[in-house]
């Protein structure tokens, strides 16, 4: 049967229905009209709007030609008969004689039976299907592509509707996981610990789009063309500029632009505009149908350029709204601000006034993404893997992030507000007693001094040193610079940056450690290979000796930097003493150059290595000679260890650092490290918590290295604990057949009064 939907009578339509939609009455009564002119206009017998509920339910909520008596009683499960199938799939269904079909489902009550032919589209709404529209014929017709892509746009302005909270409350719409709707509770990983309290700000909000019928295809057609040509020579611009240059970067926005030219998604984007729809409209349901058919889609280059398209959409959007093509434009923050993504790179928190940031949630995530690393700079709370959280909230939503366990609060009530209200107090109030100590020694009961170092990794950090009496920095992570970049930074550009570093710790020690990317810190501009196990792949050190250019003009620009003064470098992820004196061989190569050009060189040189493969503990002997220092990395150590993923949610809690195992062969390399007179550090998370440092302290360590925020914390046990008796204690610990010692020790600091 041919099409009866000619593109002339889809604008008639949605003009019809626009009509409605502006029009007086309940949103159920504009629902049933909106039924019966989708019915009359399509030429169909039947029209039925089935809209999602709590629990994954799809309710009969408006019909033209089934039995009145059904709506609101009629209810499907996802998944179940045609109706729940095309909600589950995300996917339109045309069928001639529906009843023929394996998941066709029977409801007596509908009077349906008489109709035979089928066609149902979802009705999507952030990328989440919220409803189904459906049409039904007697005859067992042929639905065309015309017809389907007809209802589907259809569909798209009803989401409006549906989506509104006048049919169904916003808050039943947010998927739930249980069966209160107030508050909506939602867990995720710890990413860094603390608590915040504030207003949703999403970091890729929606554009409301305000108009979805146009008056005229014409027009529309060209201001989507002006859009897409407003991004283009934004791009064209940054070609231009003398710093771009060549290599990877401007091919991947070579590649960028080449997107903003596909015919495929331009033409699905026209010829949805020539139904009827406006620009922003247009681009927003073909968005949304590419986003619910890749949903299901794990190839990573595929998710990539998901959030390619997901980026020019945006853009696109922000254009037709006004704005600039060139940038993402960010709002001004409210006081107290809960920032929500999907994912973010390390600076993009830098896009937002982060002091009015009280808390980070992401999608995605994990403890060694470098977002979280500058968030933990900042003192933000963050949780990541937070499943679908962007669907679940609104913009200026209540939220409170738990950090410390893992949860989010969306929309919470006014005692779950005052519970955690309390909390940020006393969590306030444990800041002001740890500044006290800021110039107070880090001195145990008995007379042993802790050295307390703090990790860096962003100039911004610096400041906090004078802040927290930390006594220098143990370890500068300088890989964040080369991130944050578009291009790998030059010699005299990282000079600058080392220089001022030293300027600002004001003649406490730094220890930097050298370029550590690879595995999930991946620079934009490098192309990697793909690894099934990055964690034990191409990184790190591996890199910088296959690529000993970099690594040479890194330690370059550290050598410079330190003229006059002293020097600490250290090597990560070093597996055999091979790596550590190669890495050290160029150091003094470039040592020689400075001297050879006549520049002054630091006055001292301290070359030491990180501990986090467990081959370098059994070459001790061979290594000790070598090394000025050792500093152990517990992340990857436990990592490696243990052969557990740590950013597997699946295995990364199953064992524990406070494990007699691992404590015991930490012990083995201090005894070592002791003999040979090389200082051992921990500057790993382990440092940062005070009952796992409390642990490392019994076993020997004597220099801890942490995040700012932990270092008051830290202080406050190093300051009441008796070394002597709790390392006796330890050393019986330390014997036990079990998994962990956590309870047993915090057990024993409770007893002696150890603030933990």
């Amino acid at each position: 049967m041919a099409s009866l939907v000619p593109a002339s009578v889809s604008r008639r339509l949605l003009a019809r229905l626009r009509d409605v939609m502006a029009g007086n009455g309940t949103a159920q009564d504009r629902l049933d009209k909106t039924v019966h002119l989708i019915a009359a206009d399509m030429v169909a017998e039947v029209c039925s709007c089935y809209v999602m509920r709590a629990g994954e339910v799809l309710e009969l909520f408006a019909t033209e030609g089934l039995n009145k008596s059904a709506v609101h009683q009629t209810r499907l499960r996802v998944g179940e008969g045609v109706v729940g199938d095309i909600a589950g799939q995300a996917r339109p269904v045309a069928l001639a004689d529906a009843q023929t079909h394996p998941n066709f489902a029977y409801r007596p009550e509908t009077g349906e039976e008489i109709y035979h032919s089928l066609m149902g589209v979802p009705i999507v709404r952030g990328g989440r299907v919220i409803g189904v529209l459906v049409v039904q014929n007697k005859s067992q017709r042929l639905y065309t592509e015309e017809e389907v892509e007809t209802l589907e746009t259809v569909a798209m302005v009803l989401a409006e509707l549906v989506a509104s909270g006048n049919l169904v409350s916003r808050e039943e719409l947010a998927p739930v996981d249980g069966t209160a709707l107030l508050p909506l509770r939602l867990e995720g990983v710890r990413l860094h610990g603390g608590v915040g309290i504030g207003q949703a700000v999403l970091h890729q909000p929606r554009m409301v789009i305000r108009q979805l019928v146009a008056e005229d295809a014409d027009v529309e057609l060209d201001r989507f063309g002006q859009a897409l040509s407003g991004i283009q020579a934004s791009l064209d611009a940054l070609f231009a500029r003398p710093d771009m240059g060549d290599g990877e970067h401007r091919e991947v926005l070579e590649t960028y632009r080449m997107f903003t030219e596909d015919k495929g998604w331009r033409g699905r984007i026209s010829e949805a505009i020539r139904t009827g729809l406006t620009a922003e409209a247009a681009i927003q349901k073909v968005h949304e149908d590419m986003r619910v058919r890749m949903a299901g889609i794990t190839d990573p280059y595929l998710r990539e350029r998901m959030h390619d398209f997901d980026d020019i959409a945006n853009r696109l959007l922000l254009y037709l709204s006004g704005g600039s093509a060139g940038a993402k434009d960010h709002a001004e923050l409210p006081a107290n601000a809960i920032l929500i993504a999907r994912t973010m790179g390390p600076m993009d928190l830098f896009d937002y006034d982060y002091r009015n940031l009280r808390g980070l949630i992401m999608e995605e995530g994990s403890t060694t993404s470098h977002v979280v690393i500058v968030a933990r700079a900042l003192d933000i709370p963050v949780l990541g893997r937070c499943k679908d959280v962007l669907d679940r909230v609104e913009a200026l939503d209540t939220v409170i992030v738990d950090g410390d366990n893992a949860q989010v609060f969306l929309r919470p009530s006014e005692d779950i507000r005052d519970i955690f209200t309390k909390a940020v107090s006393q969590r306030d109030e444990r800041r002001a007693r740890y500044a006290l100590l800021r110039d107070v020694p880090a001195v145990t009961v008995d007379g042993v001094g802790i050295q307390m170092m703090m990790n860096a990794g962003l100039l911004l950090d610096m400041q906090h040193l004078d802040e927290t009496g930390a006594m220098g920095i143990g370890l500068y992570r300088t890989e964040l610079p080369f991130m944050a970049r578009p291009s790998l930074p030059n010699v005299e550009a990282q000079e600058s940056l080392y220089r001022k570093i030293m300027d600002q710790a004001q003649g406490r020690p730094v220890v930097f450690r050298t370029l550590d990317v690879g595995g999930d810190k991946v620079l934009p501009y490098w192309n990697a290979p793909t690894e099934e196990n990055p964690a034990l792949g191409w990184r790190s050190i591996r890199i910088t000796l296959d690529r000993p250019a970099v690594l040479r003009q890194q330690l370059r620009a550290l050598v410079g930097a330190a003229s006059g003064r002293n020097l600490s470098v250290m090597f990560p992820m070093v597996a055999t003493v091979d790596e550590f004196a190669r890495a050290r061989d160029l150091l003094t190569l470039e040592l020689d150059r400075l001297k050879a050009g006549g520049r002054d060189s630091p006055a001292s040189v301290r070359v030491g290595t990180m501990l986090e493969v467990p081959a370098l503990a059994f070459q001790l002997s061979a290594l000790l000679p070598q090394v000025d220092f050792i500093s152990i990395g517990s992340n990857d150590l436990a990592q490696f260890l243990f052969a557990v993923d740590r950013g597997n949610p699946m295995v990364s809690d199953r064992y524990d650092t406070l494990s007699p195992g691992f404590l015991s062969f930490i012990k083995r390399v201090i005894e070592q490290c002791d003999a040979a007179g090389v200082p051992i550090s921990v500057c790993g998370e382990m440092a940062g918590r005070p009952l796992e440092a409390l642990g490392l302290l019994a076993v020997g360590i004597r220099s801890l290295s942490m995040t700012f925020p932990s270092l008051g914390p830290v202080k406050s046990m190093v300051r009441s604990v008796d070394l002597a008796e709790v390392s006796r204690y330890m050393d019986y610990l330390l014997t036990l057949p079990v998994p962990s010692i956590r309870n047993l020790l915090k057990l024993f600091a409770v007893d002696h009064g150890i603030s933990v």
